[in-house]
């Protein structure tokens, strides 16, 4: 494994410190992306949001509920929850 200088090992260990606030940051902007989606890309955007999701620890049935409902506005609102809690 190759050697990581000072300013590397210092933006990787910032990276793992600031993963949950990347993951929630990325969450909602799919979900703006979800929005706007039709069709396939609707689909595509799903993929990505469920893998957003269980990174941030959100349980498996509440993530299928959130899939069954198909409703931007409800992982709107689980954006906004996450967000208080941070």
């Amino acid at each position: 494994m190759a050697e990581y200088s000072k300013y590397q090992q210092n933006i990787i260990k910032n990276y793992y410190e600031h993963a949950d606030q990347i993951a929630l940051q990325r969450l909602s902007e799919l979900v703006t992306e979800l929005y706007l989606a039709e069709g396939k890309a609707r689909a595509k955007h799903w993929k990505n949001l469920v893998g957003v999701l269980q990174k941030l620890k959100i349980p498996a049935t509440r993530i299928e509920h959130l899939r069954e409902k198909d409703d931007p506005a409800l992982l709107a609102k689980l954006v906004e929850e996450l967000m208080a809690k941070k």
